[in-house]
C-alpha cells in the first residue's frame, strides 16, 4: 500500500491505496481510505502517521518515524520542499454590495419581481427582469449611460445576476422589451403601486417638464423636438408628466413630444390615473399651466369607476388674472387691503369656487421688487434720451455755428451713436426681460424712441401682488384646506429635481423614440424605489437622505480571497451600528453569506 494524492476540481485529495492483480493477472489499484483533504492536514498528518505505526509496533521516535520525518513526509504531500511552504493567497478587488443589496430588497418586496413572471412569457433569450433592475439600481447608485451601466456593474457585487455576461446589447433589448410590453409592465406597476394609496381618498398632483435631449437626426415619429425648456431657452427636448401622491409617491408618468402644450395633457393622464387607481374619491391637483376654458369643461365630466364626480384644484395663472379683476376689487378693499397677516377667503366665478389666498408681506415685497426695476428702467432711458437729445443738439450746432461753444459741445456727446430705433429696442428688450411688458409700453412705431407707464395695468398688478388664485369644484373642503393641498403641489418639483439631479434623467442620448421611452420608465422606477426609501427613513426619525443612506451602505462591501489553489472563499465587510440602523428603518433584513470577513 502507499499513499497517493488525487484532484477533484480546485481540491487535492490524500488516499490510501492499495496494488493488487486481478483473476487475469493484470495490475490494478484501489483506494483503501481517504484520509481528508490536502489543505486541512497540515496538524492531523503526525496523528495520522503515529497511529499506523502503533499497529506496525514500530516506536514513533525511530529515526525512519521521527517527528521530523513525519514533517517531511507532511511537506511532500503538500508538494513543498526544504523549508515549510508559505501560503499562497490572493486577494480580488473589493465590491460594493450594501447599497445594491438594500434595493434589490427593496425591488423585490414592493413586487418589481413580478415583471420576472412577465418577461418569462416572452420569446426573449436574456432575463429582462435582471437588466431592467441592474439599470434601474445604476441610475440610483451611479447613474450613467447604458455603456456606463458596463462599467459600474464591475464594481459592485449584485445580488443573483452574473455581470460578466452582460454586455452593451443586452441592454437595449432589455429596453426594446420593456417598450413592447409596457402595457403589461404599467399594468404590474399600478398592482404594486395600488396597496399604497389610500382607497377613500385619493389626492394627485400632476405637473410636466422638459428634459434636454441631444443629437441633431430626424426619426420617424421623434419625440425630440425644440420648444421653450424651464430653464428659459429653446431647446430640443422631450416632455415629461408626472402624477404623484400627496405622499411624493409617484404613481403614473408619460412622454410626450417636446413641443406639446401643457394644457392639453391633463384630462388624458387624469383620465388613465381613474382607470389605474380604483378609488371612491380622487381629487386632482395641478399648476398655473394646466388651466384653460376646455380643461374646466373636460375634468367636469370625468366620472370615477364608482360613479362619483372627479374633483379639482387649479391655479390661476398670472396671465389670466386680468379676468378676475371686477371679483378680485371689492374682495381686496374689503378684507386684503389692511389685513396685518395672510388673508384666505373666497368667493363664486362660473360656478365654481374661487379660493382667495393674500399674503401682505408677499405683496409688499413683489410691489416693492417692481417700483425697483421700473425706476432702474426709467433711468435708463433718461440716459439714452438725454443722449439722443445731446447728438441732436450737435448736430443743430454744427450747421448754425463754428465756435468754441459748440466745439466744446460736440465733445461732449462724442463716442459711438446712439439711434432712436437702436434705443427703442434695447429698452423694449429690457422691458421684456424685466417682465413689464404689460405695465411699460413702448412705442414700437414711433420714429422717435418713447415709451408710458400704462397706470390701469400697473394699479391691476399691484392688486394682484400676493395673492394666490384657485379655482375647484371641492364642496367640503375649507379654504384654508384648498390652499394647503395645492401648496403640497411643490413636493412634485422636488421630484422633478430629483429626476434631473440624483437620478440624472436628461440630457437623452437615446435617439429612437422606443429607447426615449424605455429610458423614462426605468428612471421612473427609480424615483419609486427613492421615494419609498425616503418615506421610510423619515418615518424612522432618521437624518439621512436616500442619498446619504446609499453612500453609508455601500461601504459593505464583498470580497473574495483566494488560498494557493483551493476554491475561493467569499464573505461581506462587518455590518456596522450605524448600517443596522438604516437596515432596519428601511425594513430590510442585514446581508449574510457563510463566511464573515472582517476588514482590520
Amino acid at each position: 500500500m502507499f499513499i497517493k494524492v488525487t484532484r477533484s476540481g480546485p481540491r487535492q485529495y490524500v488516499q490510501l491505496v492499495e496494488a493488487y492483480r486481478d483473476d487475469s493477472g493484470r495490475p490494478k489499484q484501489r483506494t483503501v481510505a481517504t484520509l481528508g483533504r490536502l489543505d486541512q492536514m497540515d496538524s492531523g498528518l503526525e496523528s495520522v502517521i503515529s497511529g499506523l505505526l502503533r499497529v506496525t509496533g514500530q516506536p514513533f521516535g525511530s529515526p525512519a518515524t521521527s517527528p521530523a520525518t513525519s514533517r517531511a513526509v507532511s511537506r511532500r504531500l503538500s508538494g513543498a520542499s526544504g523549508a515549510a511552504a508559505q501560503p499562497v493567497v490572493h486577494f480580488e478587488s473589493a465590491r460594493d454590495f450594501g447599497d445594491v443589496w438594500a434595493l434589490t430588497q427593496l425591488w423585490n418586496s414592493l413586487g418589481f419581481d413580478r415583471l420576472r413572471t412577465l418577461f418569462r412569457r416572452t420569446r426573449h433569450t436574456i432575463d429582462v427582469e435582471a437588466l431592467i433592475r441592474v439599470m434601474v439600481l445604476n441610475r440610483l447608485c451611479d447613474p450613467d449611460s447604458k455603456l456606463g451601466v458596463l462599467r459600474w456593474v464591475e464594481t459592485v457585487s449584485l445580488p443573483g445576476i452574473m455581470c460578466e455576461s452582460i454586455n452593451h446589447q443586452h441592454l437595449l433589448r432589455a429596453m426594446d422589451a420593456l417598450v413592447d410590453s409596457h402595457e403589461e409592465v404599467e399594468a404590474v406597476l399600478a398592482g404594486l403601486l395600488r396597496p399604497l394609496v389610500d382607497q377613500d381618498l385619493a389626492i394627485v398632483f400632476y405637473d410636466m417638464t422638459t428634459i434636454r435631449a441631444s443629437g441633431l437626426s430626424q426619426q420617424e415619429g421623434d419625440l425630440r423636438h425644440f420648444g421653450m425648456a424651464k430653464e428659459g431657452l429653446i431647446a430640443r427636448q422631450v416632455m415629461l408628466g408626472v402624477v404623484q401622491t400627496a405622499q411624493g409617491l409617484p404613481l403614473y408618468h408619460e412622454v410626450f413630444d417636446g413641443n406639446t402644450a401643457e394644457v392639453t395633457t391633463l384630462k388624458p393622464i387624469i383620465e388613465k390615473i381613474v382607470q389605474r387607481l380604483p378609488v371612491k374619491r380622487v381629487i386632482a391637483v395641478a399648476d398655473r399651466g394646466l388651466l384653460s376654458s376646455d380643461n374646466l369643461a373636460d375634468l367636469q365630466a370625468i366620472t370615477l369607476p364608482g360613479g362619483g364626480q372627479l374633483e379639482f384644484i387649479l391655479a390661476v395663472p398670472g396671465r389670466r388674472y386680468a379676468d378676475f379683476i371686477d371679483l378680485l376689487g371689492p374682495l381686496h378693499a374689503a378684507q386684503c387691503a389692511d389685513a396685518p397677516s395672510e388673508v384666505v377667503t373666497e368667493t363664486r366665478w362660473n360656478d365654481l369656487r374661487l379660493v382667495v389666498a393674500h399674503d401682505p408681506q408677499v405683496a409688499l415685497e413683489a410691489g416693492a421688487k417692481r417700483d425697483r426695476r421700473i425706476e432702474a428702467l426709467e433711468q435708463q432711458a433718461a440716459q439714452w434720451t438725454g443722449k439722443l437729445d445731446a447728438q441732436d443738439s450737435a448736430k443743430d450746432s454744427r450747421k448754425d455755428s463754428k465756435n468754441n461753444s459748440d466745439q466744446a459741445l460736440v465733445k461732449k456727446v462724442r463716442g459711438r451713436k446712439l439711434s432712436d430705433g437702436g434705443a427703442r429696442a434695447r429698452f423694449y428688450h429690457e422691458v421684456c426681460e424685466a417682465h413689464l411688458a404689460r405695465i411699460v409700453k413702448v412705442d414700437l412705431k414711433s420714429e422717435l424712441f418713447s415709451y408710458g407707464i400704462d397706470e390701469r395695468a400697473l394699479a391691476h398688478a399691484r392688486l394682484m401682488d400676493g395673492k394666490l388664485l384657485l379655482v375647484t369644484n371641492v364642496a367640503d373642503l375649507a379654504p384654508e384646506d384648498v390652499v394647503r393641498r395645492y401648496k403640497s403641489l411643490a413636493d412634485i418639483e422636488r421630484g422633478f429635481r430629483v429626476l434631473k439631479s440624483e437620478i440624472e434623467i436628461g440630457p437623452i442620448y437615446h435617439r429612437l423614440p422606443g429607447r426615449i421611452r424605455a429610458h423614462a420608465a426605468i428612471c421612473f422606477m427609480a424615483l419609486i424605489l427613492y421615494r419609498v426609501m425616503r418615506t421610510r427613513l423619515h418615518a424612522s426619525d432618521t437624518a439621512l437622505s436616500p442619498e446619504r443612506a446609499l453612500a453609508q451602505l455601500r461601504r459593505i462591501q464583498h470580497h473574495r480571497i483566494t488560498l494557493n489553489d483551493s476554491q475561493p472563499v467569499a464573505g461581506l465587510s462587518s455590518v456596522t451600528t450605524q448600517h443596522a440602523a438604516i437596515l432596519a428603518a428601511l425594513d430590510i433584513p442585514k446581508p449574510n453569506l457563510d463566511t464573515q470577513l472582517t476588514l482590520l
